[in-house]
């Protein structure tokens, strides 16, 4: 599929974790080089499903798993296309961590989770994603990471796509 992303801002109501592939695998097809996409949901939400199915719509090498304790992974193209660069950025304290890590982002499709007033520095202009689900019971594992006892719950979630726009890391999201 292509099209441009603008196409699908707004809200959208995703009832399964297989519909949050889905629609990754739809926006997948209308990403190219230099998108930058700034997940951001509580755990459990669907932010390395609806990423893997991104990595599905790119054709990119797979597995697309969290990256969480290793920072980044990149996927390469199968079909000619851009590289798919996956980040977690729980673990990041800024952007400055964020840019030690090199990333190629104007030749990549760069997606980060738990990005949001961080990986705004990459690009001038990028999606944010917001996946909202309901809440359950919450635990903390001694880490200072939320882990929701609940996520595995196949509930409908709320995902909206909107603009952002601005430099370094100072800007804004589109109305």
């Amino acid at each position: 599929m292509t099209g441009s992303l603008a196409a699908l801002e707004g809200s959208h109501e995703i009832a399964t974790s297989d519909a949050m592939h889905e629609f990754g695998v739809r926006v997948g097809g209308m990403l190219r080089a230099g998108d930058l996409l700034v997940l951001t949901g509580p755990l459990g939400a669907g932010k390395t499903t609806f990423t893997r199915g991104i990595g599905e719509g790119l054709r990119v090498r797979g597995p697309v798993q969290s990256p969480t304790f290793v920072i980044a992974r990149t996927h390469p193209s199968l079909a000619g296309g851009p590289p798919l660069v996956h980040v977690d950025a729980y673990r990041l304290g800024s952007g400055l961590e964020l840019d030690d890590l090199d990333i190629d982002a104007e030749r990549s499709v760069v997606v980060v989770e738990w990005g949001r007033g961080i990986a705004e520095s990459l690009a001038e202009r990028w999606w944010d994603i917001e996946i909202e689900r309901p809440t359950g019971a919450r635990a903390d594992a001694g880490d200072g990471h939320p882990h929701d006892v609940s996520e595995e719950r196949d509930e409908p979630r709320r995902l909206t796509i909107r603009r952002g726009h601005g430099v370094g890391g100072l800007g804004s999201l589109e109305p």
